[in-house]
């Protein structure tokens, strides 16, 4: 499917710091601010700067319920990145590149690849994707461009309740992927101790733990020919809402 508007950046433009925490750990949603649909990057309750790291989103695209593109944008809103499009949109989707990094061995991890930090004891090259849904699809979620890992509803209808159970499908570079991780509950359980694997067909079944925002993220490990790292890992997250009862 054709994108429609991207944000393009100079992913140069801007060196993030050294980080002790994982950087790999976090990961991109959509979730409701104030009445808007912000970008939300973190993992669990940490949500973090976003709008610092707006050069490196590289594309944030809004469909309607046909899933015919929808002119999108962010916005720097304060705090907080909020989606801009020109009409309602159905879904919004965006990806991020993070970017090469390295993990020294004392621990601490830096903004470069391995061939400027020749000591790492890790070197990851890292992707991160959000799709978020505003409505119960009416027609299967495609597979957007550029999304080498995403995270779909393996069944048109989605449950509306807590506690049901959903069946999704893992794609990575447009196929259905084996072996791929699915936590259930990104937002409020990031160190989910069982999360689901996928099976042969890319499917995975989990349970919907919220009625409310449900924050679904799937992970997978790639090989890659790129020297400066010993892999890429891929961050794809599935965001949507069960409505609550009437006030």
């Amino acid at each position: 499917m054709r994108l429609v508007r991207t944000l393009s950046v100079a992913l140069g433009v801007s060196t993030l710091l050294a980080a002790t925490a994982p950087v790999g750990a976090h990961g991109i949603w959509f979730a409701q601010r104030a009445r808007q649909l912000a970008l939300i990057y973190g993992v669990g309750a940490d949500d973090l700067d976003a709008v610092k790291r707006l050069p490196l989103v590289k594309t944030v695209t809004g469909y309607d319920s046909d899933w015919a593109p929808v002119a999108t944008s962010l916005r720097a809103a304060g705090a907080i990145p909020v989606v801009d499009s020109d009409e309602p949109v159905a879904a919004v989707a965006a990806i991020m590149d993070y970017g090469y990094w390295s993990k020294t061995p004392d621990g601490e991890w830096h903004n470069k690849g391995r061939d400027e930090v020749p000591t790492a004891t890790l070197a990851e090259h890292n992707f991160k994707y959000a799709v978020h849904l505003t409505q119960v699809p009416t027609k299967p979620v495609p597979l957007f461009e550029g999304h080498m890992l995403q995270l779909v509803p393996a069944d048109l209808a989605i449950p509306q309740k807590m506690g049901e159970l959903m069946k999704v499908r893992v794609y990575y570079k447009g196929k259905p992927v084996a072996g791929a991780t699915v936590m259930q509950d990104y937002v409020n359980d990031p160190d989910e101790v069982a999360p689901a694997k996928t099976g042969a067909d890319g499917t995975a079944t989990i349970k919907l733990r919220n009625q409310g925002i449900n924050v679904l993220m799937a992970i997978y490990v790639g090989q890659t020919t790129d020297k400066k790292v010993d892999h890429e890992e891929y961050r794809a997250s599935l965001s949507f809402v069960l409505p609550h009862l009437p006030e």
